[in-house]
């Protein structure tokens, strides 16, 4: 179950890179939509193929004024690798303690006899901080719908 469209997105701080300063929701509030995307482990095949599909074609999102986060909970360690490997134009943050994933609504119990990792789950926040788009993979295996995002960001204001 994610947070419902029409709520205001929970704020967050979380670090994309160690001992620098963290992402925060609110840097981007009435500048641009934001689209999170939490995923379950950096390095995964279908994690990877996501996070590629959107470094691949993250010119479309600016395009659209879009900002895009990655979150997931391996270490801000693994996320800078994982970023520079699947060559990320956008922050992956460190979720690492599980308090912004489950604020979001987006940590699973258990996932593949693992406990406390995040679902695959997408939002779209608009500028003025609330949701207009709310997604969750009942399968770990099954990426986000791409377009369905695209248009929530284009209908943001």
């Amino acid at each position: 179950m994610t947070l419902a469209v029409g709520l205001t997105a929970p704020e967050f701080a979380l670090p994309v890179v160690p001992r620098e300063a963290p992402i925060r929701l609110s840097d981007f509030q009435g500048e641009k939509p934001v689209v999170i995307l939490f995923f379950p482990l950096a390095f995964s095949s279908v994690c990877t193929a996501e996070m590629c599909y959107m470094a691949e074609n993250y010119a479309a999102w600016e395009a659209v004024n879009a900002q895009v986060i990655g979150i997931s909970v391996d270490s801000p360690y693994v996320n800078v690798k994982f970023a520079e490997e699947v060559k990320a134009p956008f922050p992956i943050a460190s979720d690492f303690n599980k308090d912004v994933s489950a604020a979001y609504e987006a940590l699973a119990d258990e996932m593949g006899g693992l406990k406390g990792v995040t679902k695959r789950v997408a939002y779209v926040i608009d500028r003025s901080g609330t949701i207009v788009y709310a997604w969750e993979g009942g399968n770990p295996g099954v990426m986000p719908d791409f377009s369905a995002i695209m248009e929530a960001v284009e209908q943001a204001d």
